[in-house]
Parts: structure tokens; sequence; C-alpha cells
């Protein structure tokens, strides 16, 4: 039932196109060897370009118009994925002259994160509901508030707190395996000083309130685009009870609950500083049980210039993506040779081509 009423609300919530038109921001892709540890350790990022980095200059006060000021507040972020998970990393790193964080309400300095993984667009927040009267309905709350579009709330630090609120009725998704956090920082409330905080997410289309189990990720593939913005919540007066400054990358303060108001995010490919020179690769698809055809592809990386198989059973190919009849049943070690101007590199697969 809650499923269906999200199914008509999202289509009543046409996307639109993001903000920004013609700013597309970059997403680095780690090598799956050199996943980032969560740990608050920038180590893990220094493979990053500085191209990769998104800094203040792109951020406008859309709420209070504050004139930008480094002194006050500066901040840098490097967005990172692995192909293979549908996690999105972050590296926020920022100096401020003065850290609130001491009450345990939303009275803390903040780092609002909002994700829309498939571009579906639209309001997700119960109080943006495109039916005015569904807006205040407890149904309309758990069944399309946060469901096709996150919002996190990040406490910046997090003390006798958790570490984020999430903005809609799926509190799951900042826990593991979907979510964690680290902050390294040596400042206390009131203070200035510089803080950096390690994180990842996982953007779903499909956020239940009543848990995981039909949730539906986001999946996160080579050159794809996504929605994605943050917003800077600056607190700068423990007696005052609204912040200082909303600084915001989509430059348009809706961004918080309205997920067409993002901005254009594309998952990169490996930078060239990261990817092998030679490395042989393969896939395969059984075409036809009975007849035991297998269509072998090629997936290596590098320059190459000849390709050699073994198909386990005592034939070969020279082909870079052959189509291969096994003879007889049997459980095949399959082997791929590359050859290319930076060497040879092997692949070879272990029973993994099995035919009855």
């Amino acid at each position: 039932m809650l499923r269906a009423v999200w199914v008509l609300m999202l289509a009543a919530a046409a996307a639109s196109a993001l903000e920004r038109p013609g700013v597309e921001f970059k997403i680095f892709q780690f090598p799956a060897h050199a996943i980032p540890r969560i740990d608050g350790d920038t180590a893990d990022w220094a493979m990053v370009p500085a191209s990769y980095v998104i800094g203040s200059d792109q951020l406008k006060d859309t709420v209070k118009q504050t004139p930008r000021d480094p002194k006050d507040l500066d901040v840098s972020v490097k967005v990172g994925w692995v192909k293979g998970l549908n996690r999105l990393y972050f590296l926020y790193e920022a100096y401020d002259n003065y850290w609130d964080f001491k009450a345990p309400d939303l009275h803390n300095d903040i780092f609002e994160v909002v994700v829309d993984g498939d571009l579906s667009g639209g309001p997700f927040i119960r109080q943006m509901h495109p039916d005015e009267p569904r807006r205040e309905s407890l149904l309309t709350h758990r069944a399309f508030h946060g469901v096709h579009a996150q919002n996190y709330h990040i406490f910046t630090p997090a003390e006798g707190k958790d570490w984020t609120m999430v903005w809609g009725t799926q509190p799951w998704i900042r826990e593991l395996p979907w979510a964690n956090a680290a902050y390294t920082y040596n400042f206390k409330h009131t203070e200035s000083g510089k803080l950096t905080l390690e994180f990842y997410i996982t953007p779903f289309d499909y956020a239940p309130y009543e848990g995981p189990s039909r949730a539906v990720e986001s999946k996160l593939e080579e050159n794809k685009v996504i929605g994605l913005s943050w917003a800077i919540l600056d607190y700068d007066d423990e007696a005052g009870k609204t912040y200082r400054g909303f600084w915001n990358l989509s430059h348009k303060t809706t961004m918080y609950g309205n997920a067409s108001d993002l901005v254009a995010f594309r998952l990169m490919p490996l930078e060239a500083a990261q990817r092998p020179k030679i490395s042989a690769n393969w896939s395969f698809q059984i075409l036809s049980d009975a007849e035991r055809t297998v269509a072998f592809a090629d997936r290596s990386q590098g320059e190459i210039v000849s390709w050699q198989w073994d198909f386990g059973d005592g034939t070969a190919s020279s082909e870079r993506n052959p189509v291969h009849r096994y003879q007889k049943a049997g459980e095949f070690v399959v082997v791929l040779t590359v050859k290319g101007p930076a060497g040879e590199a092997r692949m070879s697969k272990v029973w993994d081509v099995t035919l009855p």
C-alpha cells in the first residue's frame, strides 16, 4: 500500500532540469584496491587530483546573503566512488572561526547533504508534497519523505548525538553497512579550528520507512550522472535561534527538499594515473546449454595488440571476443593472455565456465 502511494506521488512530482545548468562536478573513482578507510585520516584521498576539489568559491548563501569570508568559514569537499559499490565517499574539510555543537538538538553546525541517485527529481519531503492536503498526513510522511531522494543533516562535529539526522522516516540508512563516518578535530565548543570529516552514504532509489528488506539501492555506474548538493549551516552564536549562513552548492535554497534543485555530478572513470598500463580480464555468457556454446568478452585494460584464449578443452583462439562451442560437459579453466607495448598480462578463471 505504502509503495503504491509512493509511486503515485512520484509520478505527480515529475523531474525537471537540475540547478546550475552547464555546471557538472566530478566524482573521483577510487581503484578497488584503494577504497578509503573511514577513519578521519586524509591520506587515502591524496591520489585525488585538485580538479575534483569543490571549495567555498562554489557556495552561495541563499538565505542570509552573507558575503563569503574565508576567515569566518572555509570548506573543501571531495567526493569519490568505487566501481561495484553503491556508495558515495566524502572528505569534508572545514575551518570555522566559531564551532557550535553543544546543544542536543538541531542547533549545531551542519553539513547538509542531499542525494538523488536516479535523477527521479521533484519534491521528496512531506512539507513540499505536490498535493497540499496530504502534507500533514503521517501516511504521506512514511510513504514519501526521503523515499526517492535522501537528506542527511550531518553534525559537525557530533558530540553526544548520532553523527547525522536522516530527514525522513528511514534512520536505518545512517547505520552500517549503508553509511559510516569519522571525525578529526581538536577544538572545543565556541572555539575556532579545522575539522576533518570522512564518511560514506548509500543513495537509494527507494528507501522505505519499514527497513532495508524492500529497499532499492541506486546503482552507481561509470559516467552516470546523479543529483547531489550540500549546504553548510553555520551557527556562530549559541544564544541565537538560527544559523548565520546557509552556504549552498545548488544556489537554490529548496535543494533541501526538492531533488530537481540539486546539481549534476558525474561518476568518473579511473584517472590515467590509477589505471594499470596493461591488465587482462574477461567475462562470459552461456548462449546454449544444449549446444554448450559460450560467448567470451574481453574486459582487459591498456593498449592491447593481441589476445590469446585457452578455453581449457585443448582449443584456443586469437579473436578478441570469441564464441566457442565445447564438445563435452565439464568444468573448465579458461585463460586469456593479452600483449601490448607495456608488456603481457594473464587472467585465468578456475571453473567459472561449467557446462552440463
